[in-house]
Formats: structure tokens, sequence, C-alpha cells
């Protein structure tokens, strides 16, 4: 078996959606069953790209340009299945870049196991948001997207710290928030496909939130420095903006992320505030 992170810097160099992560897929299922029969893989080296190859389509514009569409309209809910599709395809490529571009720091093999997983199920959502699109007649690549998606990344590229309070504590932990109105939308409209396949991706993105917070917290344990204090400092100084109220307490909760870690990064402090 090729070393993990000579695995993710394929998948990071392979530009089609689909393929890319067929490719995920079949690496994370190889990394995976070696570990459940008990081995211990090479994680390895590896030379990630500052940007992973992409489609020559869909069209990345700044966030300004991406037009807007009313979520009522079939052409509205495609439009917010081809954003989600985006999304997920950058994230299977995060959860790789983490592992490729961190290899050489010292962690637990279970570090990289979670991310796997992650990868994996993000390669699945990709997917899922796929076979929607296709079955409302349009696919990945026929409407413009986000051009800014993967600034984080390279905000982070040698910070893993920074890395894990943006990507899955700040970007990942909004999904939390934003999916169940979503579900909403696709279930007035009867969208059965879309309704289950956003449920899947509901429930799978609480256990990478959780794998931001374990990993941080580790990493915090390691250094001696208080999780919260360092969460603070790390996101103001990599996340553009305020973190957007309301919250999905809960589901943060249930990830391991409580109020005191994102209320004060907001424009009024906290929820009683003003």
């Amino acid at each position: 078996m090729m070393p993990l992170a000579e695995m993710a810097e394929a998948v990071l160099r392979t530009a089609d959606g689909r393929k890319k992560t067929a490719l995920s897929r079949d690496y994370a299922a190889q990394w995976l069953s070696a570990r459940a029969a008990g081995e211990r893989p090479e994680v390895g080296r590896a030379d990630p790209p500052l940007h992973p190859a992409r489609p020559e389509h869909p069209e990345l514009l700044s966030p300004r340009e991406v037009p807007r569409r009313r979520p009522g309209t079939p052409e509205g809910r495609a439009a917010l299945l081809h954003a989600v599709a985006h999304i997920e395809l950058n994230a299977v490529d995060l959860h790789w870049d983490v592992i490729a571009r961190f290899s050489h720091v010292p962690l637990p093999l279970g570090f990289f196991d979670d991310w796997v997983k992650a990868a994996d199920d993000e390669s699945k959502h990709f997917n899922l948001m796929c076979d929607c699109l296709e079955e409302m007649g349009s696919h990945y690549g026929a409407m413009p997207a986000h051009a800014g998606m993967w600034r984080a990344a390279e905000d982070t590229v040698d910070d893993l710290m920074g890395r894990l309070a943006v990507v899955p504590m700040v970007l990942e932990a909004r999904g939390l928030d934003v999916t169940p109105g979503m579900i909403k939308i696709f279930r007035n409209a009867k969208a059965d496909s879309a309704v289950a396949a956003l449920e899947t991706i509901y429930a799978e993105e609480i256990a990478h939130v959780a794998y931001g917070s374990k990993w941080f917290h580790f990493l915090c344990g390691r250094h001696d420095e208080d999780p919260k204090d360092r969460f603070h400092a790390l996101v103001r100084k990599y996340f553009h903006g305020d973190l957007k109220p309301p919250f999905n307490e809960e589901k943060r909760a249930e990830a391991g992320i409580p109020p005191d870690f994102y209320w004060p990064l907001t424009a009024t402090g906290g929820p009683d505030a003003g």
C-alpha cells in the first residue's frame, strides 16, 4: 500500500470531481481496512500543491460575483445544491491536504484515521450532490462557484492549529448552523432525494467538527495552552470577519464546541449583549 501522504497528494492532483472522489474513497478504504486489521501503515511524506487540481468548470468567481437565485424556484434549488457540491469537493481536498501538508508533525495515527474518514464522507457527499443535480437535469460545473473556498487552506499552510481552528471548528461548524434550513427548503419542494442527501451530510458533518475540536484540544494540551484563548487568537488571525449567529448550539455542543468559543467572536460579543 502506498504511504498515506502520497495517497493524499495523488487525490489533490486529480482534477475531475468524480475521479477525485473515486480515488479518495479507494485510498480511504485501503487505509481504514489496514487499520481495522490492526496494522500501522506508513504515513510517509508528500509535496502537496498549494492549490488542488480543479476541473475546467465551474467558473470560479469572487463571492460578490456569484449570481444569487431564489431558493423558491427550481433554478434556485439547483444553484443551492451546486453550491453544496462545490463546498463538499473543497472539503475532500481540505481533509486530504491536512494529511499531506502536516504528515511531518508527530501525531497519533488516530489523527490520520479521523481525517481519512472525513475525506471519505466528503467524497460520498459530493457524489450525493452530483446525483441530485443530475436528477434535476443539471450537473456540477453548470454554474459559477465561489473562488474563495481554498483561502483558509492558503492562510494556514504552515499552521496546523490554525487549520483546525478555522476549517472544522469555524467553516464546518457553520454547516451545522445552515443545513437544517436547506433541508426545510427541499422538504417543502418535496425533493425527497435532496432531503435524504442533505440529512446524511448533516448527520455526518458533526463528526468532522468533533475531529477538529478533539485534535485542537490535543495540541493545546501538548503545548500547555488554554484552548479557548488559543482558538480566539487563531480565528481572529485567520478568519476574515465576525462569526454570524444564529448558531446551532445543540449540534455544536455535540461536536465539542461550547458557546464561549464562538459567541465572543461575533459582532456583538455574546447572545445577551447589546
